[in-house]
């Protein structure tokens, strides 16, 4: 990766950051690497292709007056542009990593087909230019503010990755257009019903320099909250989600929970964040930590997952945590990722990285399937055996693409981005924030990382280049690790973890050695006390994964949901390296669970004692992002535990 090439997040020279992304950042080795690579050679490359089928780009060559294209809107939803968008962002971080000139080719034939599309006031959003109606007359449902940011991610991404300006150059027209229509005493003076465009406009700001885009962010996000959309904003619909939906029910600043469409709640503050290092306003950063406490603490899933209701794709009350009715879509964890990258570089606090981590691992790998051409949408904690779920995206069953398709090109996105939320740097020196074999530097520090996380503990880091004076290497320990082990050139460190990081200061030389070696033995890990669905159950981990029991690899393909763990029984670990990619397999040992009550009423007197079958049973549990790869069966990450009543 070009040194000199900034990631998506990208702060300018005035914010207040804590952190900033290093200069280089390049995974080249251990698992993100090969889970990179199947993107690079097998997701994106299909991309086209699948557009092409979709009717997404269809709907462009149409708006530019294309000889021979089709006069009508293709698909189902306003907002088929963005995943062109999206696409197109993941096109061109991949292309910052690795050259490839048929990708390249591929990347300018889509940009040229937008700049095409584009209306000569600046205005570009082919549902509405192909006869949807008037352009800013639903902002609910209609989304032309989130198709525009999603252009303005992915022209930064262009602009960034080649150099060139035509799609940046597009999407500032269309900023500018926004810009003339929206605002006090203009045309519109109300928000989008799905926020995007406030982080989007404030990233072309740090790339463009012009003010106007972040006051123009700022305008939007102050906007929200005050009911804008509470009128109108369905025009020609007969669906009412409600203000919370919308993101428009409570002011930021104000707010004292996450609510309401999960997505939409975390785009929004993601440009919250990202409005709060560029404006040092204190009040918006202490509403943004209120908030992700909240998020963390009282509505994510033990994978990191958010959102627990199918309806409206929302977040639920506090600690409605359901594991086999988890929305979870794999868009939040995307947007997760993205507000708590944010705030890491806000804070410089580790908390936001421990969950980034939890989310990459699980509740967002679990979205992406292992030979790149698969997907999920949702991803229950739970699938019971018989499953009589609609087909559809909001199915769990691993799908080549969606007829809402904005899972699929945004995944694509994070996984060729990411080598930019491994690492970050100060004035003081380095921080590793995940771990992932790779190169990272700022400025004159530079770091080499080898390791096979998260198969195994040990992660060595060699210094490439260092300055003369002195400077601070810190390694984030994670919150789940109960033991480790930090060497320097060989010699044993005692230094004390503060705040979540383990931190060396020292004068550094090219050549130098730090290890850190973190225990990974499996773990049980139960429930809050206040998590009403999974109470009594516990869950199995090891280092950052969380694990699940699949029925195919249960003795006899037995049900999960007829067996219980015993938790007396240690667990034991196992390599397989044949397995699906290879990975870690964990063992315990279970009894089933008493049968069906007799008769026709389940429910028996308290101190009813059951039959206890005494033959254990050798339970195999697998990380939960390599679920449904196989056998159609049942699969459970909360297990019963064996009780004396059992």
């Amino acid at each position: 990766m070009n040194a000199v090439t900034p990631g998506p997040v990208h702060p300018s020279r005035d914010a207040t950051t804590t952190l900033r992304p290093v200069a280089y950042a390049r995974i080249d080795s251990g698992f993100w690497a090969e889970r990179r690579r199947t993107n690079a050679e097998v997701s994106v490359p299909q991309g086209p292709r699948l557009l092409e089928e979709a009717g997404n780009l269809a709907n462009l060559r149409a708006a530019a007056g294309h000889t021979g294209a089709r006069d009508r809107f293709a698909g189902d939803f306003q907002f088929q542009d963005s995943d062109v968008y999206k696409w197109l962002e993941a096109a061109c971080w991949q292309l910052a990593d690795t050259p490839d000139p048929a990708l390249a080719a591929e990347v300018e034939r889509i940009v040229e087909l937008i700049a095409a599309a584009q209306r000569t006031n600046g205005y570009l959003q082919t549902y509405y230019q192909l006869g949807g109606g008037e352009p800013w007359t639903e902002l609910g449902w209609g989304h032309e503010l989130y198709c525009a940011g999603h252009l303005m991610q992915a022209a930064v991404a262009h602009h960034r990755a080649t150099g060139g300006r035509r799609l940046l150059d597009v999407a500032c027209r269309f900023a500018d257009h926004i810009e003339s229509v929206f605002g006090p005493g203009k045309q519109v003076d109300a928000v989008c019903g799905h926020p995007e465009i406030e982080t989007a406009l404030i990233e072309l700001y740090r790339t463009t320099d012009e003010k106007r885009y972040l006051e123009l962010a700022r305008y939007f996000l102050d906007r929200r909250g005050h009911g804008t959309l509470a009128a109108g904003a369905d025009r020609g619909h007969d669906r009412d989600p409600g203000p919370e939906y919308w993101q428009d029910h409570t002011p930021i600043r104000e707010a004292e929970e996450v609510a309401g469409h999960a997505v939409r709640q975390l785009y929004l503050l993601a440009g919250a964040a990202d409005l709060a290092a560029e404006s040092a306003d204190p009040v918006l950063r202490a509403a943004l930590e209120r908030l992700w406490q909240d998020m963390a603490s009282r509505k994510a899933y033990l994978t990191g997952g958010l959102g627990s209701r199918h309806d409206w794709e929302s977040f639920g009350d506090a600690h409605e945590l359901p594991a086999d009715r988890a929305y979870t879509e794999t868009c939040a964890a995307i947007a997760s990722v993205q507000f708590s990258w944010r705030m890491a570089l806000l804070t410089g606090e580790a908390r936001y990285s421990d969950l980034i981590e939890r989310t990459l691992f699980n509740g967002f790998l679990g979205g992406v399937g292992l030979d790149g051409l698969t997907w999920l949408y949702v991803n229950p904690l739970h699938r019971r055996a018989g499953t009589h779920e609609r087909p559809g995206d909001q199915a769990a069953r691993r799908t080549p693409w969606f007829r809402c398709a904005c899972c699929p090109p945004n995944a694509m996105r994070l996984l060729a981005s990411l080598p930019h939320y491994i690492a970050s740097a100060d004035a003081g020196g380095l921080q590793l924030h995940q771990y992932a074999g790779g190169t990272y530097g700022g400025d004159d520090f530079t770091v080499h990382v080898a390791t096979d996380y998260p198969w195994h503990g040990v992660v060595d880091v060699t210094v490439e280049a260092a300055p003369a004076s002195e400077r601070t290497l810190s390694l984030r320990l994670p919150i789940w690790c109960t033991g480790h082990g930090l060497s320097v050139n060989g010699t044993p460190e005692n230094t004390v973890e503060r705040d979540g990081w383990l931190r060396v200061t020292r004068h550094f030389r090219s050549g130098d050695t730090i290890r850190l070696d973190l225990t990974m033995a499996p773990r049980l890990t139960r429930p809050g006390p206040r998590v009403d669905a999974v109470r009594g159950c516990v869950a199995v981990e090891r280092g950052p994964l969380v694990y699940c029991l699949e029925q195919t690899d249960q003795p006899d393909g037995l049900d999960p949901d007829t067996i219980a763990l015993d938790p007396a029984v240690p667990l034991t670990e196992q390599e397989q390296p044949d397995l699906l990619g290879g990975l870690t397999t964990v063992t315990g040992s279970g009894r089933l669970l008493p049968p069906e009550a007799p008769g026709w009423w389940p429910y028996l007197p308290h101190g009813s004692v059951p039959p206890r079958p005494d033959r254990p049973i050798a339970l195999t549990a697998l990380p939960y992002y390599a679920w449904d790869h196989r056998d159609p069966g049942a699969m459970r990450v909360w297990i019963p535990t064996v009780t004396t009543e059992q």
